[in-house]
């Protein structure tokens, strides 16, 4: 599945829950979705316990991004059209167990896509970096162009990816702002894009190869959300907005 709704984070991020939540009870077939986001800083559920939470919410406007809470595990994540979203939804039969499986599944479908490109991409924590996580992918020797998450419930997992095509600069600047905020510590140089090291690198290029990696992955039929889910977003979307803080 590849329809995204750029113009609506907020809606975005409660289609992939009500997603999770379908699967989990088998009223919808495992799902893999791979597409391009609107501007979002996704907050994790700790940013909300800090001071300077509502004026991190208020940076991620001021820089044109839409403030949502996030579903998986992890800090403040900042992303955009020049970004790529992969998720993938399985039924889950235990809460505990797998979780390094689903990591380093997902891990190697965002390798096997930029090796496709001809980008080469390490595994691990990089010093400094924005939500750090020991799946983060970031090109040799730095920076950081990936961050993987998950989140369980009982009946589903989620195993989310964002891969930053472009646009390092901006996502510098928006992580300077909001980790700032929070009082988090942050090296912003460890943050970046793919073309900040190969410019010739289209996203739309990265898109349509993930795309096709994940269908055949997985094996994956094309199909959009059906109406029920969309209406069942719409009435969660109020569950992660953070536009009003």
């Amino acid at each position: 599945m590849s329809a995204s709704h750029p113009d609506d984070p907020a809606f975005e991020m409660a289609l992939t829950q009500t997603m999770l939540e379908a699967v989990a009870g088998r009223s919808a077939p495992e799902t893999v979705r791979v597409y391009r986001p609107g501007p979002t800083v996704a907050f994790g559920r700790l940013d909300r316990l800090r001071p300077g939470f509502d004026a991190a919410c208020r940076a991620a406007l001021a820089d044109g991004r839409s403030p949502v809470l996030r579903l998986g595990g992890g800090r403040a994540a900042a992303y955009d059209r020049e970004c790529v979203v992969v998720e993938v939804i399985r039924a889950q039969e235990k809460l505990i167990g797998g979780l390094d499986e689903r990591f380093e599944d997902l891990v190697a479908l965002l390798r096997d896509g930029l090796a496709a490109a001809g980008v080469a991409v390490e595994v691990g924590e990089l010093p400094g970096e924005y939500c750090p996580g020991r799946f983060s992918l970031h090109l040799p020797g730095g920076p950081k162009v990936a961050g993987v998450a998950q989140r369980v419930i009982s009946g589903a997992s989620l195993t989310t990816a964002v891969l930053v095509v472009a646009g390092g600069d901006g996502l510098r600047a928006t992580i300077a702002d909001v980790y700032d905020a929070l009082a988090l510590p942050v090296d912003v140089a460890a943050a970046g894009a793919v073309t900040d090291r190969r410019p010739d690198v289209a996203v739309s290029t990265l898109e349509a190869g993930l795309l096709d990696l994940a269908a055949r992955r997985y094996q994956a039929v094309p199909a959009g959300p059906r109406r029920d889910l969309l209406k069942r977003a719409r009435e969660l979307r109020v569950t992660v907005a953070l536009g009003d803080a």
